[in-house]
Formats: C-alpha cells, sequence, structure tokens
C-alpha cells in the first residue's frame, strides 16, 4: 500500500502552463509504476500518462502528447506531470496513481490513488 498526495492544480489561462506533483509515501518507490488520470464533471476517469518503475517508458494519451511531459524523482519519491498549452478541455480533477503493471493505461489497473488536485483551464 502507498499514501499518494497531489499537489499544484489551480486556475489557469488557455495556452499556460502548470505543473502537478506527487510525493509518495512509501519505502518501494521505486517498484511502481505511476500514473496520471484525470476526471471531468460528468465523464469517466481517463488515462493521461504513465512512467515505468525506473522512468525509462512514458506512455501518453494521444489528447496530450507533445503537450504534457510526465518525470518521476526516486530520491523525493516524487512523480510530476508537466502541462503546456492547456485547453479547456483539460479541465479536470487529477489524480496520481500507483500500479504493479508496466504500460497501464486504464484506471482498473491502478491498485493506489491520491485524492486528487483541481486543474482548471478558463479565460
Amino acid at each position: 500500500q502507498v499514501h499518494l498526495v497531489e499537489s499544484g492544480g489551480g486556475l489557469v489561462q488557455p495556452g499556460g502552463s502548470l505543473r502537478l506533483s506527487c510525493v509518495a509515501s512509501t519505502d518501494a518507490f521505486t517498484s511502481y509504476n505511476l500514473g496520471w488520470l484525470r476526471q471531468a464533471p460528468g465523464k469517466e476517469r481517463e488515462f493521461v500518462a504513465a512512467i515505468s518503475y525506473d522512468g525509462v517508458n512514458t506512455y501518453y494519451a494521444d489528447s496530450v502528447k507533445a503537450r504534457f511531459t510526465i518525470s518521476r524523482d526516486n530520491a523525493k519519491n516524487t512523480v510530476y506531470l508537466q502541462m503546456d498549452s492547456l485547453k479547456p478541455e483539460d479541465t479536470a480533477v487529477y489524480y496520481c496513481a500507483a500500479s504493479w503493471n508496466g504500460g497501464a493505461t486504464q484506471a482498473r489497473q491502478y491498485d493506489n490513488w491520491g485524492q486528487g488536485t483541481q486543474v482548471t483551464v478558463s479565460s
């Protein structure tokens, strides 16, 4: 079991940037594959990005490719999501999640979740 805490959400104008952070409370951080998923009002939770336990492999949803970058710092037990060129349709609650499955792109593949952080893109 791992406890995850996200931060960095907020209100940003279209075209702007935000950096989300997620700190994990576990001694086994380097064993987990990590992901960011999001849920907009009235919609199902959807995959955004994932990174392998060693940081070598990354995966992105088509809707965020070339705009979002996932990274991790294993020394700080932290995973990041750099979001650039934000669009109104990126508005959602963003969740950090941990999985034993490499390349997990579906919410059901994640076992541990943070509480979420709100991202609102609006002028």
